[in-house]
């Protein structure tokens, strides 16, 4: 592999994750924070957004089918994630400029999110389903999955960061923005990997694979199994810290103050990923992935139980919360790398077993992950925000922002206002937010875990001997 290859590919990864980023972190708090919906029509927005990521989870797999069957001159996965790319930003932009009111918007609402979903598969399965068919040399891949990973870590810093700052008391405008920002770096970094990645002839794409054929494939690979629902569990956790995050500091620490506190808290996480990301290549050599995990899951617990006590048992300090914060986000960036690469490595295990390969099918299943676990975090984020009371709150500071954003009310009015709002939530309310946050991710976490060093038995010398079966096999026919 080329170094053209490999920087375009990574580099990639920007423009894309900024833009997943988002929609993953900030399109449910757009909806919450500026357009003034009843109970009843946020908790139908919440419905269809899990309704659509399920349907999104198995379209990953079914784009996994397709771009396995794909005959293109251009490659067969660069069309997918140029085509993919263009879509989606358009989508993005429309998601966040379109305000129709009331029902209109859950109406309007459901077409968008669901056309977001299923265009951002298109490029998303293609981008993941290309690394594996790269090199199968476990040194390259993982050097790539931690440059990658790098750049995933700049692109959702990027909005993570900035986003907090700009939004509190000119959300509607302040969105809008962004989105149209974001959509466009999503299109540039995606041209570069399409134009720059010299795909790998060996990727050529293999006999047509059926439905049945694909639930077939994952069915038999019980160690793609193991990794695909530790990777769910996973991707729970991670994901409802970053869920109730902004919820979180705008009940602890107010409306106005909270944007540049979350700033420095998303710092931490693109700190803790980002020297994560770096060093999991070298740590790799040294250890095996399940010590990494292993060390990594003792980290999260006590993490997440600190996360839970600041303000109860620990004292409510910034430099505690933020250490808190980079301790979870570093290792959360060192489990999910080893999980990546335990499922990359039953490519492999599967081409053994069976003779054949299909690197896109059992690379959505990372995918298909991240978005099953993004439709279960939206229902648990939904059902405790409403049960709780602090919806019906927050609803009164999206009122606020609407006016702002007609032009009928000044900024500093609304954040001043919406402060006092949210000094009406109660401590029991802000405990049931917190318990959500914290207690939950330990106990899927843990879960995880266990699977993995009971089930998964694909370790580095298993992984050898596959490559050398491989290797053997190959030899063989060319002889």
């Amino acid at each position: 592999m080329d170094k053209r290859t490999k920087w375009s590919y990574c580099i990639g990864a920007t423009g894309r994750d900024a833009a997943y980023a988002l929609v993953s972190m900030y399109l449910i708090l757009y909806v919450q924070y500026t357009m003034n919906l009843s109970t009843a029509q946020y908790a139908t927005i919440s419905v269809i957004m899990i309704l659509c990521m399920v349907w999104d989870a198995v379209n990953d797999l079914l784009m996994g089918i397709i771009i396995e069957n794909s005959h293109m001159k251009f490659g067969k996965f660069k069309p997918w994630i140029l085509i993919g790319s263009l879509l989606n930003a358009f989508v993005i932009i429309g998601l966040f400029t379109i305000r129709p009111t009331g029902w209109g918007y859950v109406a309007f609402f459901a077409a968008g999110y669901l056309c977001w979903g299923m265009t951002y598969t298109m490029n998303d399965i293609a981008y993941w389903g290309l690394l594996p068919s790269l090199s199968s040399d476990p040194k390259v891949r993982d050097s790539l999955v931690t440059v990658m990973s790098v750049f995933i870590c700049i692109g959702q810093f990027s909005v993570a960061g900035i986003v907090p700052i700009v939004i509190a008391g000119n959300a509607v405008v302040a969105y809008r923005t962004v989105a149209l920002i974001v959509a466009l770096a999503f299109i540039a970094f995606q041209m570069l990997t399409a134009f720059g990645v010299r795909e790998n002839p060996e990727a050529k794409a293999q006999e047509h694979i059926s439905l049945r054929q694909m639930f077939g494939i994952f069915a038999r690979n019980d160690q793609l199994v193991v990794a695909g629902i530790s990777s769910i569990l996973y991707n729970i956790a991670n994901n409802l810290l970053i869920m109730f995050g902004v919820n979180f500091f705008y009940v602890e620490f107010g409306y106005s103050e909270s944007g540049e506190l979350i700033t420095l808290f998303t710092v931490m996480y693109g700190l803790g990923m980002l020297i994560s990301q770096a060093l999991y290549s070298t740590l790799s050599k040294k250890f095996s992935r399940k010590q990494i995990i292993s060390v990594c899951i003792c980290a999260l617990v006590l993490g997440y139980l600190g996360l839970l006590g600041i303000g109860y048992v620990l004292p409510k300090n910034l430099i505690l919360l933020n250490a808190i914060g980079f301790l979870i986000f570093f290792f959360q960036g060192l489990y999910n790398l080893a999980v990546i690469v335990m499922i990359n490595n039953t490519i492999e295990y599967d081409e053994v077993r069976f003779n054949e390969r299909h690197d896109s099918v059992i690379s959505a299943v990372r995918s298909f992950s991240v978005k099953l676990a993004s439709g279960l975090n939206q229902g648990i984020c939904t059902l405790i925000l409403i049960a709780s009371g602090i919806y019906a709150v927050t609803k009164e500071i999206s009122e606020l922002e609407a006016t702002v954003g007609r032009g009928e009310l000044e900024p500093e009015v609304a954040r001043t206002t919406a402060d006092g709002i949210l000094t009406t939530i109660t401590g029991g309310q802000g405990l049931t937010l917190r318990l959500g946050m914290c207690l939950i991710p330990v106990v899927v976490l843990v879960i995880s875990y266990v699977l993995l060093m009971k089930k998964y038995k694909i370790d580095e010398k298993k992984y050898n001997e596959l490559l050398a079966t491989i290797k053997g096999k190959k030899a063989s026919d060319e002889g």
